[in-house]
């Protein structure tokens, strides 16, 4: 009796397993970039009727530039979930700050086949998070130590004073500080 239930509990478990392996990737808000899942079970969710405030402080490169970079992405990522548990996109409000490293994702094409040879996978992620709402700022400051100017960059790419102060001037209007 006691394999009988150990066995009808794996198979249980295994077909659970299979359930989410088996689900398509979704984009409620971004198209085509940060597929995320349904999870049935959670009981801890963004709720829908608030409006969220996201500022990204995004310093992190792409680990290989000829491929998206995964924080890049994790943007997506982040509008996605939210849009898939009922966060409408016009009560998600997000910003992004480009600085350090990640500086180089917002390469125009031509830059980035000069710099690393191929051309930058990240432009259609931006028009893709512009396009759902997001808004982009490249830190002036890491613009001149790595001597990069407005018309090496992706158009749709605002230039702030720098970084650090496009953060406190968001996170004292309501902001929530995100670090990738």
């Amino acid at each position: 009796m006691k394999k009988h239930i150990l066995s009808a509990a794996i198979l249980f478990l295994l077909l659970g397993i299979n359930t989410i392996l088996a689900q398509t990737a979704q984009f409620p808000i971004v198209k085509g970039f940060g597929g995320i899942y349904e999870i049935p079970e959670a009981t801890e969710r963004p709720d829908g009727s608030l409006e969220y405030k996201i500022l990204v402080d995004l310093t992190a490169g792409a680990d290989n530039p000829a491929e998206i970079s995964r924080w890049v992405d994790n943007i997506a990522r982040m509008m996605n979930l939210h849009g898939l548990a009922g966060v409408t996109k016009d009560r998600l409000h997000v910003k992004v700050v480009v600085h350090g490293g990640a500086i180089f994702t917002l390469l125009n094409d031509d830059k980035h086949q000069v710099r690393y040879e191929s051309t930058n996978p990240n432009l259609a992620v931006y028009e893709a998070l512009k396009e759902a709402g997001a808004e982009f700022y490249v830190c002036g400051q890491s613009m001149v130590a790595r001597n990069i100017k407005k018309e090496d960059l992706w158009q749709g790419v605002q230039i702030a004073h720098s970084a650090l102060t496009t953060i406190t001037t968001y996170v004292p209007q309501g902001y929530i500080l995100l670090k990738f």
